[in-house]
């Protein structure tokens, strides 16, 4: 949380054309992914490690049981991207685009996503605990039954928001813009009481 140095790589792969590529079952440790093009790459079980990519172009690509541990992703575009069950714990994201990418399941507790625009973007059913989305812009996207406990969320934009089913125990409304959002009764209670309301039946 807060950032953190990306981790030291020992390879480069630069300006390489995965496109359509079958990612899986590969495993890939401390590699540095410079400029290349995974636009409608897919598989399952693809392990990352410790890599980082800059400039790595995402887009339309699909990504089932795969890990991307502890990675940073720098300018990278996601459009139309779909993480189904993935774990992305410990990675670090700067300056990346969202639109229309997809998470179902998994884990992505630690990432670190401070101030991304995430308007566009949808998460389902997904572990993020302890997340940094310091200054995200998430107004009008979708967080359903995630696990947003112990998570950075000051100055937040979540308003329009879909955020039923979610732990946001770590959402201070006081400091977080929530115009909108949609809520489930639960959740209005858990954030009365932390406006120190006292809510009775």
């Amino acid at each position: 949380m807060y950032g953190r140095p990306a981790a030291p790589t020992d390879t480069t792969i630069s300006s390489t054309d995965w496109d359509s590529r079958d990612l899986t079952g590969e495993n890939h440790a401390n590699v540095l992914f410079v400029d290349v093009d995974m636009t409608e790459a897919s598989g399952v079980g693809a392990l990352f490690t410790d890599c980082t990519f800059r400039g790595v172009r995402f887009n339309a690509s699909t990504h089932t049981d795969a890990a991307f541990v502890n990675c940073t992703f720098v300018r990278c575009g996601f459009f139309d991207t779909t993480f189904t069950g993935c774990k992305l714990v410990g990675s670090m994201f700067d300056g990346c685009t969202y639109d229309l990418l997809k998470v179902k399941g998994g884990d992505w507790s630690f990432t670190g996503l401070p101030g991304a625009d995430l308007r566009r973007a949808s998460f389902t059913e997904v572990r993020m605990r302890e997340t940094d989305l310091t200054g995200a812009r998430c107004a009008g996207a979708k967080f359903r039954d995630v696990d947003l406990s112990g998570s950075a969320v000051h100055k937040a934009d979540f308003s329009g928001c879909d955020l039923r089913g979610s732990d946001i125990s770590a959402i201070d409304p006081l400091t977080v813009e929530l115009r909108r959002a949609v809520i489930d009764p639960f959740q209005a209670v858990v954030l009365a009481t932390a406006l120190g309301l006292d809510v009775r039946d």
